[in-house]
């Protein structure tokens, strides 16, 4: 197998953007148990927020996930695009030598 210099940036990128993603997602997972932590202590208190407003809490949080989810899907997407350009330059780059 042949790499080009093309693949390898490509490659590259698409590692870069798998670490960004995967960095997003560390953010919400560790984020997720202090917000737990601190809504459990907040309701023990009696000063806890009414019902409703933390079925919105826990909306926003599973909504958050989606983004993220989304995000990394829309992510991928794009890095299997540009892997299929980058192919596609060189696949015509070596019929045209031809």
């Amino acid at each position: 197998m042949r790499f080009t210099r093309e693949s390898l940036q490509a490659d590259l990128a698409n590692a870069q953007q798998r670490i960004a993603r995967f960095a997003a997602h560390n953010a919400v997972l560790e984020r997720k148990p202090s917000e737990l932590l601190g809504q459990q202590v907040w309701r023990e208190s009696g000063l806890g927020a009414p019902a409703d407003v933390e079925q919105l809490q826990r909306r926003i949080t599973t909504l958050e996930q989606q983004v993220v989810d989304l995000t990394g899907r829309l992510e991928e997407r794009d890095q299997e695009l540009g892997a299929a350009r980058t192919a596609n330059r060189e696949l015509f780059a070596n019929m045209n030598r031809i």
